[in-house]
């Protein structure tokens, strides 16, 4: 197998967070969420995006629906 020097970088890493922390990821991800409020950086508020705000579904019909269907062979 070929070696990917990047790959095992992140895999180092990973491993040294889950030392850190005694394998709590949950524990880490609060500790880092409430740094970054510390922080004062502005954070981005944005709501999830639906199928009905990309303006994919104006007619409640998908785009496929309102194509030709294609020919068949016969």
């Amino acid at each position: 197998m070929t070696r990917n020097p990047i790959l095992e970088e992140l895999h180092a890493a990973r491993r040294k967070i889950l030392a850190d922390w005694d394998g709590d990821t949950a524990a880490y991800l609060r500790d880092a969420q409430a740094r970054l409020e510390a922080s004062g950086r502005p954070i981005s508020q944005r709501k999830q995006r639906t199928i009905r705000s990309t303006g994919a579904a104006k007619s409640g019909a998908s785009e496929m629906e309102d194509q030709l269907s294609p020919p068949r062979d016969r």
